[in-house]
Formats: structure tokens, C-alpha cells, sequence
């Protein structure tokens, strides 16, 4: 079973019902494969969402995740891992992509992302979708 990192601007194009990325929700939801995303990107998404269109979409959304079958991960060990790729980058990397790259390669996963920066990362596969 394939394992898939969900950055935020992915989570964001799924809400938008983008059709560039149905197919891998669309194999989480059937089992086929496995979802994750960060506590942290999950927290990103959630103030974007509550910034562009307000509390309450933010609030439904983020329920809507949280009973979806996305396995929502943060521990300390991916906190280290995060830090480190911050730390080490020659990408300029926001934090929570950070996290992303950090669970992809914990989880020799997919990582699917909108960023063009962590799109050039040659240390995991990923899935680039430009916004």
C-alpha cells in the first residue's frame, strides 16, 4: 500500500475539488492507500482557510479532516527531524514543509506538494502541483 504526505497547499487544492488531486484522495478514502499530514500542516491549513474564508469553514474543514481517514501525525521524534531539515536546507523551506519532507522520508512515502521549492528535494518521491 502506497503512502502519501499531504502538504497544505494540497489539502487546500482538495477542498477546491481540483481534479489533479481527486485521485489520491479518491485512494485514501478507498483504502488503497494511506494519507498523513502533519499536526502542524493541518494547523497551517486551518488559519489560511480561517484568513481567506473565515472561522467557520475553517472549523468545518478541519472536522472534516479530523473524521477523514488522513492519519494526522505529530511526535517528538518528527519534531527533531523537522528542526534538522530546517536546519540543513539549501531549499528555502518554510517550516511546515519541513515537517512534510521530515514524515516523507520517515516514511519512504510520497509527498504530495504545491511548494516549487520542495518539489526540487531529490531525497523523496514527489508529486509536484503547481498552483
Amino acid at each position: 500500500m502506497s503512502k502519501l504526505i499531504i502538504d497544505t497547499g494540497v489539502l487546500s487544492l482538495h477542498f477546491r475539488d481540483d481534479p489533479r488531486v481527486e485521485g489520491q484522495f479518491d485512494e485514501i478514502d478507498e483504502g488503497k492507500s494511506t494519507g498523513y499530514i502533519t499536526g502542524i500542516n493541518l494547523a497551517e491549513f486551518y488559519y489560511k482557510t480561517c484568513q481567506k474564508l473565515g472561522r467557520q469553514t475553517a472549523d468545518t474543514w478541519f472536522h472534516l479532516i479530523r473524521g477523514s481517514p488522513l492519519k494526522i501525525t505529530s511526535d517528538e521524534e518528527l519534531n527533531r527531524q523537522a528542526g534538522l531539515e530546517k536546519c540543513r536546507r539549501t531549499l528555502d523551506l518554510s517550516t511546515a514543509d519541513c515537517y512534510s519532507l521530515a514524515l516523507a522520508k520517515r516514511l519512504k512515502g510520497t509527498l504530495l506538494t504545491t511548494d516549487g521549492e520542495l518539489a526540487k528535494s531529490r531525497e523523496v518521491e514527489v508529486q509536484f502541483f503547481p498552483m
